[in-house]
């Protein structure tokens, strides 16, 4: 079994799973809190499938970094510039092979911008498992209210005490981050990066995305991904609605890390189409 390696981009931890020397690449981007080593199992079932696999810490959590103190700023903006550095430094030690970022929920947001404002990337598809924004109107019946609140006293509280201690959601994080995710679930849009009208370039973006959400996923049901794949209208979509996959007691939105299965397949298939 091939070995794992590691490497640092710009502060950036990345796991990488080898494959064939000519397989495609799958870059994987977690989501908010979830360090890298929690993927071990899907980029072995990546890897398996016939995959180069490299998994990356975000900014600040696991590898990648300190915690995030009261004195950083930074946000999606700074968490997809991580991603522009990250293809940069594959760029050379995978020369042409196909490339697919894979972004489970805040991972694949600000993998599909980061795509989205530079279409010079050499990237050939976008994955996006359990992604969709966190828009409280695309939220079932009572819950929209509580999502709303839910979402906006997490931002509040980040902005009085300059961090986001991670309680009850999401692990410590910088207030950018927190800010920035709280006005997605309050407005269905996405944030500015650097000026750039992030809405306008997403609506633009043309490359292949495959879109899967499960049933039974309190944090993004199936319409939060709905409203987020509304705003690819150039983009060639494969949208995929599977089973809920049991794990260990997480919740939907996490347990099919933990037995990746036939997902893994469907993935590397599309990957190899590409």
């Amino acid at each position: 079994m091939p070995t794992t390696d590691r490497l640092v981009v710009d502060g950036i931890a990345l796991r990488i799973f080898p494959g064939g020397d000519d397989s495609p690449v799958a870059v994987v981007w977690p989501a908010m809190g979830a360090p890298a080593r929690f993927y071990t199992p899907f980029a072995e079932a990546l890897r398996d499938a016939g995959l180069t696999v490299v998994v990356a810490d975000l900014r600040g959590t696991g590898d990648s970094g300190p915690p995030p103190r009261r004195t950083d700023r930074y946000g999606y903006a700074e968490l997809a510039d991580d991603v522009g550095a990250v293809l940069a430094a594959l760029k050379p030690r995978f020369g042409d092979r196909r490339m697919v970022l894979v972004g489970h929920s805040l991972g694949g947001q600000v993998a599909l911008l980061r795509t989205a404002v530079h279409p010079e990337s050499t990237v050939d598809g976008i994955v996006l498992v359990a992604v969709g924004l966190p828009y409280w109107r695309a939220y079932p019946g009572l819950s929209q209210a509580v999502i709303l609140g839910y979402t906006q006293a997490i931002g509040a509280t980040s902005a009085l005490l300059r961090v986001w201690p991670g309680w009850t959601f999401g692990g410590r994080q910088a207030r950018g981050v927190i800010r920035d995710w709280a006005r997605t679930a309050r407005t269905g849009r996405f944030p500015r990066l650097h000026g750039v009208d992030t809405e306008a370039a997403v609506r633009t973006l043309a490359l292949p995305v495959l879109a899967i959400s499960f049933d039974g996923d309190r944090y993004t049901p199936h319409a939060t991904l709905d409203h987020l794949v509304a705003k690819l209208p150039a983009a060639s979509v494969i949208r995929e609605r599977h089973r809920a996959v049991s794990a260990d007691g997480r919740p939907v939105h996490f347990a099919w890390v933990r037995r990746p299965g036939a997902l893994a397949d469907r993935i590397a298939a599309y990957a190899r189409s590409l």
